[in-house]
């Protein structure tokens, strides 16, 4: 009709021009909320509840396995070639871990045999437990605690030998820092009867698993004691009756041509270290 083109009501809006925004105000509605979780990691899924358990369980298990000390000298063997070599050399490991659920094969059945023989202690732990105690080494679910070694006291070399011979032979290694180079060495003193072997108690090398394995069961026989001071644990001997003759490479004296007199009765042979010779 005429004329009502004009009222509010019939209006109309073309659609065109500038629109008004929201600014901003529905952008969060509009965002993805990314991938879809896993269904164990959904608080409420079933999955999840059944992982949430399974770690309570674990945690308990764990809590019941013997945990070592850590206590300084403690040493790991890791791994089921490494662990089975060292229970062939007679090193005194005092507990094998075995991870839990693990596949046995040869290596890990004489594993077992020979802790049972030697009446070592048998631990089964986690996988997660014998990371922590070896470090994070590859153990492939077998680890040795080796203890520290009980090392004797410089004197005790000289009253324990005496009570069998006034002869007392001593072997005196002057910074040897390779644990197999002092294996070797108590390996040979054992074939030539030497009464025990004495080495510094810094910078050098001390009775590792390294050195127990290449001593070929040697060092359950031939003590090993730690001096304070070589120099002044050596005056000692001196005083005590024994020859010191050490081994130099640039020495004034061969050794073919050393006199038999006066290396008769108590020595100590010095040998120096692998780069350095003697102090």
């Amino acid at each position: 009709m005429a004329g009502n083109s004009k009222r509010q009501g019939a209006i109309r809006k073309s659609g065109k021009g500038a629109l008004v925004g929201s600014g901003g105000r529905g952008k969060q509605r509009l965002e993805g909320k990314g991938p879809t979780p896993k269904a164990e990691n959904r608080p409420y899924h079933s999955a999840a509840k059944r992982k949430k358990a399974a770690e309570k369980g674990a945690t308990r298990t764990s809590s019941k396995v013997s945990r070592p000390r850590d206590r300084e000298g403690i040493e790991w063997v890791a791994g089921r070639n490494s662990v089975l070599e060292a229970l062939r050399a007679d090193i005194p490991a005092n507990a094998v871990y075995i991870q839990q659920y693990i596949t046995p094969d040869d290596r890990l059945k004489e594993i077992l045999d020979i802790a049972s023989e030697r009446n070592i202690a048998l631990l089964e732990s986690p996988r997660g437990e014998l990371d922590r105690m070896t470090d994070g080494a590859v153990h492939q679910g077998v680890a040795a605690r080796i203890p520290p070694y009980a090392y004797a006291d410089p004197q005790d070399l000289v009253d324990d030998a005496r009570l069998d011979h006034d002869d007392t032979f001593i072997v005196a290694l002057d910074g040897v820092t390779d644990p197999r180079n002092l294996g070797a060495v108590i390996r040979s003193s054992a074939a030539f009867g030497v009464d025990g072997v004495l080495v510094p108690e810094r910078r050098a090398a001390g009775m590792t698993a390294s050195a127990w394995k290449t001593s070929a069961g040697a060092a359950a026989r031939v003590p090993v004691a730690r001096a304070t001071n070589l120099t002044r644990t050596l005056t000692s001997y001196r005083k005590q009756g024994f020859a010191i003759i050490g081994l130099d490479a640039d020495g004034d004296t061969d050794l073919n041509n050393l006199d038999v007199e006066q290396v008769a009765g108590p020595l100590v042979l010095v040998v120096g270290g692998e780069a350095t010779g003697m102090s």
